[in-house]
């Protein structure tokens, strides 16, 4: 089916969300900023709140609390994955779609000002095609180029930093060794890396890391290896627990130590909740093993398990954790404006960030009318989509979802104590490094919801429309 997005645009409101709006609020004045299903409202300003004292909140009336005195984990960043796919679908925009892309995504006060973002090592399903930066039997890594990168995704990720004021933490991740490095001889399809390539897969993830350096992009953090339990028709590898144990305690630790590079944040797992406590058990009850290991990286993919991410903090609470891919799929244009994409990341956030995560990453940034580009024809939805044809926009309203924690959550905010007396509705708070406070309040409802936000002491009574998500910022 011919797949025509251009109906569906939905404009940006940049001046609606920009940061002046709320940064000269009086004293006790709490901004509002709502997106709401059957409304025009997307990052919308709505009139500014005055708390005025209530020492103790009633039980009986919906109140979300906040105490801004208790705080928990600091937030690294949030944001998306700059791919293959994003790279070449933002290279076939007109200049000026290029540039309102990047300032919707990075710009702080003209967009949502995302702060963390993720890149694909070689290539990965959202690659046009399957490639390495290794020739078959290079063992000593003496080919070793990044010429293929050069076309698209280096240029797309040094644009996005250009337009970001403050650069943004990129972090990488391979889907699988090259095809001469594993046991089914495929880059596709599981297979495993064979033990005497261990230490030439090890020392690939620092040649990368260097070759990207040397173009003026700085890695700041690595996963192991993207879903090690999982055996896909596009680029994948399969790690038992003792498996990726052994490769980051013998191989990949001492490798990245060896090339400078012990500072980069190693992050084990990089696959779904539901396991996820028994997979970094495995690494993190050796010691050899995991004082090489900044934290854990998970999906949402296969049920939502969050009690699993705040087990594993209280186990290992000297361990990050970091939400690293979520995508929705599969692609169909007539979904596009559908509410259910935007509420599934609301939903996520809040709990991740709940359950002691310290950032949070969508999948692709961008793709065209088709979902893709991609090899294996695995398409999905991006907050973001292009009609390569003419050039249009299609802004998702996962995109402003994202964006109500995206750009009021600023890296360093540290997560406050917020607990509610209503069911009815989600909420987390974070008090930022400049000492503004925001406060998220997702109504997954068919129900407006009449609530009081309750702030230390002193609150307002505000409204929660049917469907909608509201920040805060006091």
């Amino acid at each position: 089916m011919k797949t025509e997005l251009l109906s569906l645009s939905i404009p940006l409101l940049f001046c609606a969300v920009a940061l002046p709006a709320y940064a000269a609020q009086a004293m006790h004045d709490v901004a509002e900023f709502i997106t709401a299903k059957g409304t025009e409202e997307r990052l919308g300003p709505r009139p500014a709140l005055k708390l005025d004292s209530l020492p103790q909140p009633d039980e009986s009336f919906p109140t979300v609390l906040v105490d801004t005195g208790k705080t928990f984990q600091t937030i690294v960043g949030i944001g998306g994955a700059l791919t293959d796919a994003s790279a070449e679908v933002y290279a076939k925009l007109p200049a000026d779609q290029q540039k309102k892309l990047l300032t919707a995504y990075f710009d702080v006060e003209q967009g949502i000002g995302y702060s963390l973002c993720r890149t694909n090592i070689h290539s990965c399903d959202f690659s046009s095609d399957s490639y390495t930066y290794a020739p078959p039997g290079d063992k000593d890594l003496a080919h070793f180029s990044i010429e293929h990168d050069r076309r698209y995704r280096i240029p797309f990720i040094q644009a996005a930093l250009a337009a970001a004021p403050q650069p943004f933490k990129l972090f990488a991740s391979p889907w699988s060794p090259p095809e001469w490095m594993k046991t089914n001889g495929s880059m596709l399809h599981g297979g495993q890396l064979k033990p005497e390539f261990a230490e030439t897969w090890a020392d690939y993830y620092g040649r990368f890391i260097h070759a990207y350096e040397k173009e003026g992009i700085k890695i700041w953090g690595l996963t192991v290896q993207n879903e090690p339990m999982a055996v896909q028709t596009w680029e994948s590898c399969v790690f038992t627990g003792d498996e990726e144990r052994a490769f980051v305690r013998d191989h990949l630790g001492p490798a990245l130590a060896r090339a400078g590079l012990a500072g980069v944040k190693l992050m084990i797992w990089d696959h779904n909740r539901g396991i996820m406590y028994q997979r970094v058990k495995a690494v993190y009850d050796d010691p050899a093993a995991a004082k090489y290991v900044w934290g854990a990286a998970f999906h949402w993919y296969v049920g939502d398990h969050f009690d699993n991410v705040r087990l594993v903090h209280e186990a290992w609470p000297d361990k990050n954790l970091l939400m690293t891919e979520a995508c929705l799929g599969p692609f169909a244009a007539d979904r596009v404006q559908g509410w259910s994409l935007g509420e599934a990341y609301g939903n996520s956030l809040i709990h991740d960030l709940n359950n002691w995560a310290v950032g949070w990453t969508d999948w692709n940034v961008l793709l065209d009318e088709h979902g893709g580009p991609n090899h294996v024809g695995n398409y999905c939805f991006a907050p973001v989509h292009a009609d390569t044809r003419s050039g249009a926009l299609t802004f998702l309203n996962s995109y402003y979802y994202i964006g109500h924690f995206s750009k009021f959550i600023r890296p360093g905010a540290r997560r406050i104590a917020t607990t509610l007396n209503d069911d009815r509705l989600l909420a987390s708070a974070f008090l930022n490094a400049d000492g503004r406070v925001a406060v998220v309040v997702l109504n997954l409802k068919d129900e407006a919801i009449d609530f009081k936000l309750w702030i230390d002491g002193r609150a307002a009574t505000t409204n929660s429309p049917a469907h909608s998500i509201i920040t805060f910022v006091y």
